[in-house]
């Protein structure tokens, strides 16, 4: 069963405490995980290149001669695709869409899978008392420094929204803080080290567990 180091403000590890199996103890399955991330940056993904058809591009909407006698082939729009600054014919447009379905269920096991192996290799660290009376960015980039093993890239997870640590947190450039109930798959493999309060422990439990 994995195990966490619970620490309190200063940095001194207090007590050592059981995670739960059914979060931090799930079974890792490599092509799960990867299938989740695949669908999760396709799903992020936006499109920015957009050609334009012959029914987007200006003018054109006057035949350009007449269809007989001029001994030049016919027309009827300078907006074909032959013509030049006319529509283009396949190009890139902004009705492509990237998007992946995955089930809920997956996705939610994927991060449960993520978070079992950050537990695995001793990443998830927890503090034991977040009550700060002035939350300001010094106090809290202090704070952050002195938990053991934190490295240059933190994720900071809050068992509920708090404006002020977050409006904090905000300027500490190698920290993002979020709500437990927003915690997802891509931030849990994309920090090295996941800081939680220990009473965030039973929010996440609540959210997260498979049932």
């Amino acid at each position: 069963m994995a195990e966490a180091s619970v620490y309190n403000k200063e940095g001194k590890e207090i007590e050592k405490i059981e995670l739960n199996p059914k979060i931090f103890g799930v079974e890792i399955n490599p092509v799960l995980v990867h299938e989740a991330v695949v669908a999760a940056m396709a799903n992020k993904r936006r499109i920015y290149a957009h050609t334009k058809g012959r029914g987007e591009v200006r003018g054109g909407g006057k035949k350009p001669w007449r269809q007989k006698g001029t001994g030049r082939a016919r027309h009827g729009s300078t907006r074909s695709p032959i013509w030049v600054g006319g529509g283009i014919t396949f190009g890139p447009t902004s009705e492509r869409n990237y998007s992946v379905k995955i089930n809920k269920k997956v996705k939610r096991k994927a991060l449960l899978m993520a978070l079992s192996a950050k537990a695995g290799e001793g990443q998830i660290i927890l503090i034991d008392d977040l009550e700060i009376s002035s939350p300001k960015t010094k106090t809290l980039n202090a704070m952050f420094k002195k938990m053991p093993g934190v490295g240059k890239k933190l994720l900071f997870v809050l068992d509920k929204p708090n404006r002020e640590i977050m409006r904090a947190v905000r300027n500490i450039s190698w920290v993002n803080a979020i709500g437990a109930n927003n915690l997802n798959l891509m931030d849990v493999l994309s920090y090295p080290q996941i800081l939680f309060p220990k009473n965030a422990l039973p929010v996440i439990e609540k959210l997260y567990s498979l049932k």
